[in-house]
């Protein structure tokens, strides 16, 4: 029984690793019919395997066909017993993209789906986690686990224009359910997908490069900041802290500390912290710290949650080492 169940957790994965490499292969058309597909089998395979762990291998069965597996929405129904649960919305959602999809699909499904999918790659990896103990981090890189999503939306008259009467109301009535249940819904429904423009002067730091015209008929007026702190950086000293002691425990990650005449400790401080701050300029990297300042007092730096990751990459690297060679690196 553990073995078939440790066998359907290493298909689970394979499938899922799959579904992400095909939906960020640029040259692949196919890829939200493959990711739909491939996002649900590693799913139900994950989700079978607990149940076996959890119900024995009975539970997976039909009573009165006992040579035939449940299901994928009936083993969502056997573990995610609330149907109000978003993860468990997120993923019929899916399940029905997958069964229509051969018939009905379209590319520009996307703008809709992608931010299910990102959902459903980041309640996967919790659930792996939390089922299996299973860091999906250990088979792929962390970065690899963002979509890369295509953000070209049309309006309804554009869609009525692109398809037939038939497929543009289907797709313009599956559009509006979606964005309906994730304005009612939490981020393990849906994760929104934005994307936004800075200007620097600094060509180093640009993802591309464009060209001022000061004798365009089109004017532009230019944000000198256009972020929102409490979404991108919404993590105080104290709570960067916590974060990584949960992670640490969660992934169940060695990190030690060895203290002069001492037990070692096992848990990250806000002095760590600080090592880490220090060591690589934290508070002068925009994409980990923000700086709040009020009047003439000293700014108070809020943290990202790409802080938070960084931290837990390098701890992973060497867990019993990390702190101490920074304090040797001072």
């Amino acid at each position: 029984m553990e073995n078939l169940s440790e066998r359907l957790v290493d298909k689970s994965i394979e499938a899922f690793i799959t579904g992400l490499e095909l939906y960020n292969k640029p040259t692949i058309r196919y890829r939200i019919e493959g990711f739909s597909f491939f996002a649900i089998n590693s799913w139900e395979l994950m989700l079978k395997a607990h149940l076996i762990n959890s119900k024995g291998l009975d539970s997976i069965y039909f009573a009165d066909n006992p040579d035939r597996t449940i299901d994928v929405t009936k083993a969502i129904k056997l573990i995610y017993t609330n149907d109000k649960d978003p993860l468990r919305i997120n993923l019929e959602k899916i399940i029905e993209l997958r069964n229509t999809s051969t018939h009905f699909i379209t590319e520009d499904y996307e703008t809709v789906y992608a931010p299910l999918f990102q959902a459903a790659v980041i309640n996967y990896c919790q659930e792996l986690l939390k089922f299996h103990n299973k860091d999906i981090t250990s088979y792929i890189a962390q970065n690899f686990l963002t979509l890369s999503i295509s953000l070209e939306e049309l309006t309804d008259d554009q869609i009525r224009g692109k398809y037939s009467p038939e497929m543009a109301e289907r797709f313009i009535k599956m559009r509006n359910d979606v964005e309906v249940t994730s304005e009612e819904n939490s981020v393990r429904f849906a994760i929104p997908i934005e994307q936004r423009l800075y200007i620097t002067k600094k060509p180093e730091e640009a993802d591309f490069l464009v060209a001022v015209d000061r004798n365009s008929e089109t004017k532009l007026t230019i944000a000198k900041e256009l972020r929102d702190p409490s979404n991108t950086h919404k993590y105080s000293y104290r709570n960067v802290v916590k974060t990584v002691n949960e992670q640490i425990k969660s992934r169940h990650i060695n990190f030690s500390v060895s203290q002069r005449n001492k037990d070692d400790r096992h848990s990250f401080t806000t002095n760590d912290l600080r090592l880490f701050i220090k060591f690589y300029n934290v508070k002068e990297q925009q994409e980990y710290a923000y700086a709040h300042i009020i009047g003439n007092s000293s700014p108070q730096y809020s943290y990202s949650l790409k802080l938070i990751d960084f931290i837990l990459s390098e701890i992973k690297k060497n867990p019993e080492k990390v702190i101490e060679n920074l304090k040797n690196a001072k």
